[in-house]
């Protein structure tokens, strides 16, 4: 915070703090405390950092109130009566529903009118719970140019520039698929944030402050944009962006210009998202070293499978994955040895605690040669399960309370579109002409096995128990090819772990890029953890690692 407000000029200062998986860790707080629910980290940072805003004529919109955002605002009041810092604070609230039935939290994903409200209201700071990401900058940019709710173009260029910063320093260089191109002197080791000079018009210019490290480029950008997104139309409460109208163009060095996004009424309804607690989980992670590695671990599954029932009732679920991280003749032990992950869920922590660590630990004198684990058994910890529904918008009272204690109802909009398949770009899987080879390739180009990450970059995430991968072309040569080479059936091919999974691939021109959707592979969400990258941060890294047939003209 005190990088953004010191670096350079800014008139808004946004922060987004709640992910799937806060809304689950807030939910448990309130538990506690009833008066908690909120991001405590924003107040710390906030108590460093008020009087310097304040001095800037900077106003700060920031998600952090999760569950309860009237109580942040008080406690952002109570920090400027402390601090002497006259600040005039407002909150949007409305999000949060009844809880059904075993659920911890409820919360709708409202939009930016509230925001808005509380701005031309005089806020300085104004808090909210659960809004859409894109929500902090398509708010304060319609206050700015006092959009309407139906300029839907602009408020479109917003949600995608609102979409560029959400994630940070992704935006910078950050996580970043061809990081190992850039010189060493200009790997950043700290990447600055990323800002957005939006217009009046919604096209923007996303950049970062002069000195600070990292980089801005249309590839940057453009990993950022394929980030935990579906279809092209990214439907959103206050407008659905096409994504597929996105052009990004350089605007010297560190600036990238977004342009030409157009935009359509929202969909008739909420998204909502739902979190429980689902059970408790248990994890041991055997090392194997050296020779006989498979036998090793057949040994020992073997036992502990024997054991379970012994210490009491076998857990509802039992998951084994062998890791070969070991080399042959390897110089230090580490390199010598895989590791073997016992990973167990049951609704009866009885069931994950004691009894598994129990079964594990009591096979030390009498297993495989070798034998130790990489910490000792816990004792189970509680896993969370995510889930998403769809509520009619009228079903949602979004509320601004203004600075003065007004509270002011934000109207629901008049038009709607429901959400639709774009047809020109579902006929592009089997439209050979939409993208033709270039005519250079007379006939079958000759080919190379190599790693398709060499002319592909990719970012991949979760949105609930689905994943996505986006994967980019830097190339027109390259992006042709990409377009006809992978198809759903290849994609499959190349990360067995979909093969039987629902797998949908969206494609988007404008930004030489494919983004494909993996139903399922996540399970219950990023807090169930079913699987070793529970969030699917790396899935793209996978895709980008494995070899297939690239022609050698592009190598």
């Amino acid at each position: 915070m005190r990088e953004m407000l010191t670096g350079g000029a800014l008139d808004v200062l946004t922060g987004d703090y709640l992910a799937e998986l806060t809304m689950l860790v807030l939910g448990r707080d309130r538990l506690k405390d009833p008066r908690l629910g909120y991001a405590k980290t924003f107040l710390r940072q906030l108590e460093e950092n008020l009087a310097l805003a304040h001095e800037r004529g900077v106003r700060i919109v920031t998600n952090a109130g999760g569950l309860n955002p009237g109580g942040l605002a008080d406690a952002v009041r109570e920090l400027a009566g402390r601090t002497g810092v006259p600040v005039r604070v407002a909150h949007v609230e409305g999000d949060g529903l009844p809880l059904p039935e075993g659920a911890l939290t409820a919360n709708a994903y409202l939009g930016g009118g509230g925001i808005a409200q509380c701005l031309r209201a005089g806020a300085d700071v104004v808090v909210t719970g659960r809004v859409t990401d894109a929500a902090l900058v398509t708010g304060p940019a319609a206050w700015w140019f006092g959009w309407g709710p139906e300029e839907y173009d602009r408020l479109a260029g917003a949600v995608v520039a609102g979409h560029v910063l959400e994630c940070g320093t992704q935006a910078t260089g950050g996580n970043y698929a061809f990081f190992a191109d850039r010189s060493p002197e200009h790997r950043a080791r700290r990447p600055g944030f990323p800002l957005a000079e939006i217009r009046s018009d919604g096209s923007s210019v996303v950049t970062k402050h002069r000195g600070t490290g990292g980089h801005v480029d249309t590839g940057t950008v453009t990993a950022q944009l394929l980030y935990e997104t579906g279809a092209p139309r990214y439907a959103g409460p206050d407008v659905t962006a096409r994504l597929d109208t996105v052009r990004l163009a350089p605007d010297g060095p560190d600036r990238v210009r977004i342009s030409d996004v157009r935009g359509e009424a929202p969909p008739p309804t909420l998204k909502v998202g739902l979190t429980r607690v689902g059970g408790w989980r248990d994890e041991v992670v055997f090392v194997l070293t050296g020779l006989d590695v498979e036998a090793k671990a057949a040994l020992v599954r073997d036992q502990v499978e024997d054991a379970l029932p012994a210490a009491g009732r076998r857990p509802a679920e039992v998951r084994w994955e062998l890791v070969r991280t070991d080399r042959p003749d390897a110089d230090t032990q580490e390199c010598a040895s895989a590791l073997l992950r016992l990973t167990v869920r049951d609704p009866d922590p009885a069931n994950v605690g004691r009894a598994v660590s129990g079964a594990a630990v009591e096979l030390a004198l009498g297993s495989y040669p070798g034998f130790h684990v990489t910490a000792p058994p816990g004792k189970g910890a509680p896993y969370g399960v995510f889930e998403a529904l769809y509520i009619a918008a009228e079903e949602v009272d979004h509320v601004a309370v203004l600075p003065d204690g007004e509270r002011v109802r934000v109207p629901h909009p008049v038009r709607t579109r429901a959400l639709e398949a774009l047809e020109a770009l579902e006929a592009f899987e089997t439209a050979d002409a939409a993208v033709p080879l270039p005519t250079a390739w007379a006939g079958p180009a000759p080919t190379r096995r190599a790693p398709l990450g060499l002319v592909a970059g990719a970012r991949s995430g979760d949105k609930g128990g689905d994943a996505n991968v986006g994967v980019w072309a830097r190339s027109e040569d390259a992006w042709r090819w990409l377009a006809h080479a992978l198809t759903v059936d290849r994609f499959r091919e190349l990360l067995p772990e979909t093969a039987d999974l629902p797998v949908t691939r969206h494609v988007l021109p404008n930004l030489r890029a494919l983004n494909f959707v993996v139903e399922g592979l996540l399970g219950e969400g990023v807090a169930s953890r079913v699987r070793f990258d529970p969030q699917a941060k790396a899935l793209g890294e996978w895709l980008r690692s494995r070899h297939t047939d690239i022609p050698e003209v592009l190598l």
